[in-house]
């Protein structure tokens, strides 16, 4: 469904306010960043059905029981990883793509994995509408070791890695493939607190920063194995 020149007014200007109200006045001030923002068709990346709420600060719903991140929370990862665009970036969580399509504009690659097809589908279908070519998405459950281990698409040394929901810890698998002076953020903690934390991999230790509390869905568990009792 088109949206009517009423409607797309709307939106430009819920954007806009999005960016002056909600994420300049909570200071994320990098004029770079700002203007993407401000630029970017959010709406582009939400369901059809909730395209109205695309700019509101909380959690838009999505397929599969998922919710997309806030727009402050975006704002603010992209603002504290201050990509220069050299980044090798691993995403953990694809959802529609959007978060994908800001740090793809900003580094050298992205791999994003998804757990769900339906959204998959999805995130590829915004990515090629809005002509981004440096983004690969894969369907895998990421927080399988194995998986991961096993996965043609997925490498090691990445400058970047981006969890989209929140854990009671971070993997050792996924920080063990981070490169040196490489860093990371996630989400540590459950609902009601969670804390955005940022991560930075050197070459004799791991600095942890939190950044601020917020709240995130939490990760979806590995399906437990079967013991068998015999």
């Amino acid at each position: 469904m088109t949206a009517t020149a009423s409607d797309q007014g709307a939106l430009d200007i819920a954007r806009r306010n999005m960016v002056e109200y909600q994420i300049r006045c909570c200071k994320v001030l990098e004029p770079e960043l700002l203007d993407m923002l401000d630029s970017m068709p959010r709406e582009d990346y939400v369901p059809q059905d909730v395209r109205s709420l695309a700019y509101m600060e909380g959690h838009v719903p999505i397929a599969c029981n998922q919710e997309m991140f806030s727009p402050l929370q975006e704002a603010s990862i992209m603002q504290q990883l201050n990509l220069q665009g050299h980044e090798r970036i691993l995403e953990i969580g694809t959802g529609t793509g959007y978060l994908t399509t800001l740090l793809a504009m900003h580094s050298a690659e992205v791999t994003s994995c998804e757990l769900h097809a339906e959204l998959s589908e999805f995130a590829r279908k915004n990515l090629s509408d809005h002509g981004v070519e440096n983004a690969t998405v894969i369907r895998i459950n990421a927080m399988d070791p194995d998986e991961v281990k096993k996965h043609a698409y997925i490498a090691t040394d990445y400058d970047v890695i981006v969890i989209g929901a929140s854990l009671s810890a971070i993997p050792e698998h996924l920080t063990a493939l981070l490169a040196e002076n490489a860093q990371m953020i996630a989400f540590i903690g459950k609902n009601p607190i969670v804390t955005l934390t940022h991560k930075q991999k050197t070459a004799t230790s791991n600095i942890e920063t939190a950044m601020c509390e917020t709240l995130l869905q939490n990760m979806e568990e590995l399906p437990q194995k079967r013991e068998f009792i015999f």
